[in-house]
């Protein structure tokens, strides 16, 4: 499956399931016209509600990422993110949440840059 979910994080799966799905759709990963899992692919492999799946679906055709077709999965529509730019926007909130995480723990800038090489370079191999 595509996804990791956390269900100790605090964010609800459904937002997860969207920030995610947008982070892949703005990185290349999921290209247009790739089609997503069905809901209840998703919600059967996580063990979670299928209304769960369904709404973060939802949001993201509301918010023109994904194409919903009668009887066929859920796709992926045309958008330009060739801009690096309206990529990095996708990361900020997340990025945000890392700077005051590391603040709160005492951490600074060169230990949290480290610790984010090291995972860079851990999920190349």
């Amino acid at each position: 499956m595509l996804f990791e979910l956390e269900t100790a994080d605090g964010v609800p799966l459904y937002r997860q399931l969207v920030d995610q799905i947008r982070r892949m759709i703005s990185g290349g990963t999921l290209r247009p016209g790739d089609e997503l899992p069905s809901v209840r692919a998703v919600a059967e492999h996580y063990t979670i509600n299928p209304m769960t799946v369904s709404r973060a679906y939802a949001l993201l055709e509301a918010d023109g990422w994904l194409e919903r077709r009668r009887g066929k999965p859920m796709r992926v529509i045309e958008r330009n993110w060739e801009d690096r730019q309206q990529r990095m926007e996708g990361i900020h909130d997340s990025l945000r949440k890392v700077v005051r995480d590391a603040r709160q723990l005492g951490l600074n800038s060169n230990e949290v840059i480290s610790a984010l090489e090291n995972l860079f370079e851990e999920s190349d191999q």
